[in-house]
């Protein structure tokens, strides 16, 4: 049975360890977001599906630790993280920056590991070769709480708490650098389905945008328009949590 090092349990948040389950699902969290984001999606998945809500450096009890210097930095580090973990079908689900980085995590395991995931869900994230200009991450700490509230991200009150939002400040500048500075190294298609997510009435991503993952694998894409903006997910969690199981479970 795979148990967490000191090491892993900086990075993996397992809210409802399901030791025998069939599958693994490893949640990977949006720009600023973190892993608590996902404990609902533990709660309310099936004992057959073990659930890994990855936590990057930056916040919450990691907020003394450096924020990653970009994508390929922390896609390297967790994907060291899951090697322990593969003894079974893995999984990735991505939201916004987190899909992102399930591609490049993806890829990593693949080519470095011969690795194939079950499938890559990529939630509200364009495909990496569509690419956008953006520059959020220079705004001033006003225009970087004014996005994150146009995206409704984060919750009300945490926005009205001048403390805590200044607290998470940093972790949001940095995972948007991180995000917006990433560039798509073409290579090889992913061996593994990928399946994409997204609200009709996103900000970030347009449905073609979103559509344009099946460039990115050599197997099966499926594409599911969900009503909503960018944070489509928690309005519609029952829908996605049975796209989870239909796939996770299908193993």
């Amino acid at each position: 049975m795979t148990t967490l090092t000191e090491h892993d349990r900086l990075w993996i948040r397992r809210y409802h360890p399901r030791p025998d389950a069939a599958a693994r699902l490893v949640c990977l969290p949006h720009a600023g977001g973190s892993a608590t984001f996902y404990r609902p999606v533990s709660a309310a998945l099936p004992a057959s599906v073990d659930v890994l809500a990855v936590q990057y450096p930056g916040r919450q009890d990691r907020r003394s630790e450096p924020c990653a210097g970009g994508i390929g930095e922390l896609s390297d580090q967790i994907t060291s993280v899951l090697l322990p973990w593969t003894d079974r079908p893995l999984f990735l689900f991505g939201h916004s920056m987190g899909a992102t980085l399930g591609f490049e995590i993806a890829r990593r395991l693949e080519r470095d590991h011969g690795v194939v995931p079950g499938a890559l869900f990529a939630s509200a994230r364009r495909a990496p070769s569509c690419p956008r200009d953006e520059t959020v991450h220079l705004r001033d700490d006003d225009g970087l709480v004014e996005e994150v509230r146009l995206l409704s991200g984060t919750h009300a009150s945490i926005l009205d708490d001048d403390e805590l939002i200044r607290m998470a400040l940093p972790a949001i500048r940095a995972d948007y650098r991180a995000a917006e500075t990433y560039v798509y190294a073409p290579g090889p298609n992913l061996r593994c389905p990928v399946v994409s997510l997204v609200g009709d009435d996103d900000p970030k991503v347009t449905v073609d945008e979103a559509r344009a993952w099946s460039r990115h694998t050599d197997t099966a894409s499926e594409l599911h328009v969900f009503e909503g903006g960018h944070f489509y997910l928690t309005d519609r969690l029952e829908e996605v949590l049975a796209l989870l199981v239909r796939h996770v479970t299908r193993t």
